[in-house]
């Protein structure tokens, strides 16, 4: 619910809405109850500052003395607290018909059980929904709190992305411009726009999926322009981007890995990049030649991008993916089946 401009939780809407409903019953329902005895309609209305004195005794109950005492302090101290504020409630309701209600209405047996029982039948209410708000509270500090770490962790994770891709292509354009390439200009306008989507697209949750896959061609492109014919470098997009949105940067790290590890000493080197776009699925795999050598040995940083995103996929995608690593037969590859659909 929105009211002039701010959003009110459901949580607060629905204790005002239960506050609003519970005190209104409790004014209005004697008075309709005994509009056809005048005696007793006269003396619910002489007593509903009376009846409004159980809102302060309810609210004492259920917001300060069990969240506060109870949670606190424990049940003992608590009971103690609830049998004191019973006991000021009653007499204090008792002080005020005297004073308020005229004596030819006022009964004259039972003042004991009729002060007594409206604070007894309050405060059990209070009580019931005291601790059903308390538990209701903590549940949501709970998951505020595991929303909050995953948060933190997940802005950790992207911190690591952009450093650990700036430099590998950094060190593309210093290659360029050791060999004094002419295509060195084209490289860096090019990066320009690979960092203009890291500054300013990257944040957010989620991003068109349009954007990740020229995203993923411009970085294919500035490869191909650094590697030229040295590296066979595959990139299949089948399908269209449509209303598709996704994590940023998730696909990138499987192609840094493969450039990391599929060029070099290896002979023939093939980097094979497949993206097949579906109504409600994505499928991505990435393959490359690979050398004896592990990831472990090339270099200690190595695996950084690919432990990124397994765990960001963990975060963001419970349930959702299907992620395959495989080595075999000299090939190194990696599959990643994403639902994008409910």
């Amino acid at each position: 619910m929105n009211l002039l401009g701010k959003e009110i939780p459901s949580d607060r809407l629905f204790r005002i809405a239960f506050h609003v409903v519970l005190w209104s019953i409790w004014i209005i329902l004697p008075l309709i109850n005994n509009a056809d005895n005048e005696r007793h309609y006269r003396f619910s209305i002489a007593v509903i500052p009376v009846a409004l004195t159980n809102i302060p005794l309810f609210l004492l109950n259920s917001e300060w003395l069990i969240p506060k005492v109870f949670g606190r302090k424990g049940i003992p101290i608590y009971l103690l607290s609830l049998l004191g504020l019973i006991v000021f409630f009653a007499v204090l309701q008792n002080f005020m018909k005297e004073l308020l209600v005229p004596h030819d209405l006022i009964r004259k047996h039972n003042d004991v059980f009729w002060a007594v029982v409206p604070v007894l039948f309050v405060t059990a209410i209070s009580t019931g929904y005291g601790f059903v708000t308390l538990l209701l509270r903590q549940e949501k500090s709970r998951q505020q709190e595991q929303e909050e770490r995953l948060k933190s962790e997940l802005s950790f994770l992207r911190s690591q992305i952009s450093p650990h891709f700036i430099f590998n292509i950094l060190n593309s354009i210093v290659y360029l411009i050791r060999s004094k390439s002419s295509q060195a200009e084209s490289v860096t306008i090019k990066l320009s726009e690979l960092m203009r989507y890291l500054l300013y697209e990257s944040g957010d949750v989620h991003v068109p999926l349009e954007k990740e896959v020229e995203y993923l061609k411009n970085y294919v492109e500035l490869q191909k322009i650094r590697f030229e014919e040295d590296v066979d470098i595959r990139l299949a997009i089948e399908g269209t981007p449509g209303p598709h949105h996704i994590e940023p940067m998730l696909m990138i790290p499987f192609v840094e890995n493969a450039f990391k590890h599929g060029v070099g000493l290896i002979q023939e080197p093939v980097i094979d990049i497949l993206l097949k776009i579906e109504e409600k699925t994505l499928f991505f795999s990435v393959k490359n030649k690979t050398s004896g050598e592990t990831a472990e040995d090339k270099d200690s940083a190595s695996g950084i991008g690919l432990r990124n995103v397994q765990r960001r996929l963990e975060l963001l995608y419970p349930g959702k993916h299907e992620l395959n690593i495989s080595r075999d037969g000299g090939w190194f590859k990696v599959e990643l089946t994403l639902k994008t659909g409910s």
